[in-house]
């Protein structure tokens, strides 16, 4: 690979030895967890089933990213509605994701296990909008052309903390509406107003959509610390952006998963991806918030965090890579700057500070040793550094000696493993034994 200006750090290799580092786990008991995903988002539904025409056309979100079971539930919502009579079809809800192009949309949608075949009927993407509305401080409402166009809108999306602000209604069925469905256009509109303005914005706009009569509500996904689907609930068109969907989202907020340590100097995450949050890593697990006029964590407190490698499901879009301190060279070749730039600039103020890119590095180990070198800590043998997946896997890690003795006397924790290194030839390890 050519490197262009980065050629400048070949062979940059800051000095030092890291520590070996030990597998633990953090032990979660009596977490729910839906048996039947299918069945249950089959069951919720039945409150709309005298609400549903025959032969009315029912468009079903999908776009959301790093969903554990999106599959099963809008497969669910979809037979659940043709055997009510309606002919439904998912369209994309994911402002402007997929570099803010109708193919873009459906390439992510695919790369996310939703297809015609997959869900049994048809995917229809627009980047065009029909303008809702205004609200007061001069921001426009849009909403997707297609679903303008339906007989009735079914959402479907996870409920769970936002990663720029935190409100009654964060990341849930109201945003899939007022941002997801506002298609590039609307998204961006909502964003123009900075972040300290976007959780209202979102609670405003989605009521304006819903008193156009076309919203028959929501099915929400909660998930539990281990990722998997804890329930699958009905939310009314009278409860979008209101008492009902808070409620979830503190449910939601129970079940996150976390880093089991406050403090750490440095934090490697194998892979960031906007399958693993909307900001490439879950703000509330780093601690990071990193835009302008939203205050920061108070915990976990990390000094410095590399990344490794973008996930294939992002489609280079490294959003929120800005969020890291050192990352290897080789991540430059993963990165789509259009579609990255993109979803910053719809992104606003959250765009801004996690857009940027971090310190390169040749290689992991040497991303590793700059982390460390520039962490604060003297003394190596005492370094508290931990290593996760990825956001959405904070409870399965790698840690060296100073965490590995208190994860010894903690009765949350156990080591599942040996003692090893945590690079090898320039790359980070493997993570089993085998």
């Amino acid at each position: 690979m050519n490197w262009g200006p980065f050629e400048a750090v070949r062979g940059l290799r800051p000095d030092g030895q890291l520590p070996q580092v030990t597998p633990v786990r953090r032990i979660l008991s009596d977490l729910p967890s839906s048996a039947d995903v299918y069945g249950d988002a089959r069951t919720a539904l039945e409150p709309l089933r005298e609400r549903i025409q025959p032969g009315a056309r029912i468009a079903v979100t999908a776009g959301s990213r790093g969903i554990h079971d999106l599959v099963p539930v809008v497969k669910a919502a979809v037979d659940w509605l043709r055997d009510a009579g309606a002919s439904p079809f998912v369209t994309p809800a994911m402002g402007s994701h997929g570099g803010a192009t109708a193919d873009g949309q459906r390439e992510m949608l695919e790369g996310l296990g939703i297809t015609s075949e997959s869900v049994g009927c048809p995917i229809e993407a627009t980047m065009e909008t029909v303008l809702v509305g205004t609200l007061p401080d001069g921001t426009e409402v849009h909403h997707d052309a297609i679903t303008t166009k339906a007989d009735g809108v079914l959402l479907v999306n996870r409920v769970k903390q936002h990663t720029d602000f935190h409100g009654p209604i964060e990341s849930g069925i109201a945003k899939i509406l007022a941002i997801g469905l506002g298609n590039h256009r609307g998204a961006a509109s909502l964003h123009a107003g900075g972040i300290p303005s976007l959780g209202g914005n979102i609670e405003a706009a989605a009521k304006m959509i819903v008193a156009q009569g076309k919203i028959l509500g929501g099915l929400a996904i909660l998930e539990n610390a281990l990722e998997q689907t804890a329930a699958v609930e009905f939310l009314e068109p009278d409860g979008i952006a209101g008492p009902a969907e808070n409620a979830l989202l503190q449910r939601a907020s129970s079940l996150l998963g976390r880093l089991p340590f406050d403090e750490l100097d440095v934090l490697v995450i194998d892979e960031l991806g906007k399958d693993k949050s909307g900001a490439g890593m879950d703000t509330n697990v780093i601690g990071r918030c990193w835009v302008h006029g939203i205050p920061e964590f108070e915990s976990p407190n990390i000094a410095a965090i590399s990344v490794h490698s973008l996930s294939p499901a992002s489609h280079g879009n490294a959003s929120g890579l800005g969020l890291a301190d050192v990352v290897p060279a080789r991540l430059l070749e993963q990165i789509d700057l259009r579609a990255s730039y993109v979803n910053a600039l719809t992104s606003g103020a959250g765009g801004a500070r996690r857009s940027r890119l971090p310190m390169v590095m040749e290689d992991d180990e040497a991303a590793v040793l700059a982390a460390v070198t520039m962490c604060g800590r003297r003394h190596w043998s005492e370094l508290r550094l931990a290593r996760i997946k990825d956001t959405l896997s904070p409870n399965e890690l790698m840690v060296t000696p100073a965490l590995l003795t208190e994860a010894a006397e903690r009765f949350d924790l156990e080591i599942t493993g040996t003692a090893r290194s945590l690079t090898s030839a320039g790359r980070l390890g493997p993570w089993s034994d085998r």
